[in-house]
């Protein structure tokens, strides 16, 4: 199971390394960022696409987007200056809630 969990942390890794390059493109308008991101994306998918064998659909995309939006958020911060107000913060915090709960709570992921 822990190879599952490694496939899924590389997923959301290729997500925000794909995400970030998106943003860098600047509407595909640079080459290399709009490359990175593409291909960031596939390997994102593809990742995510073997760890459904092993975590359900809802569970697995739950954990994929909700740390890919937390990672985005950090990196908007420090790599374009983007700056969160209050609500998207707390907003932020209850996405990470949400996700230690499935992980510490459901029956549908391993312990």
């Amino acid at each position: 199971m822990i190879k599952v969990y490694l496939l899924l942390i590389l997923a959301i890794a290729a997500e925000t390394i794909g995400t970030t390059a998106l943003q860098a493109s600047q509407q595909f308008t640079k080459l290399v960022p709009t490359v990175v991101a593409i291909v960031g994306y596939v390997i994102a998918l593809y990742l995510l696409a073997l760890t459904l064998k092993y975590i359900p659909v809802g569970v697995a995309y739950a954990i994929w987007a909700g740390l890919g939006i937390v990672f985005i958020a950090m990196i908007g911060f420090v790599a374009f200056g983007q700056k969160l107000d209050a609500p998207a913060i707390i907003g932020t915090g209850m996405i990470l809630s949400g996700i230690v709960i499935i992980q510490l709570f459901s029956n549908t992921t391993a312990h």
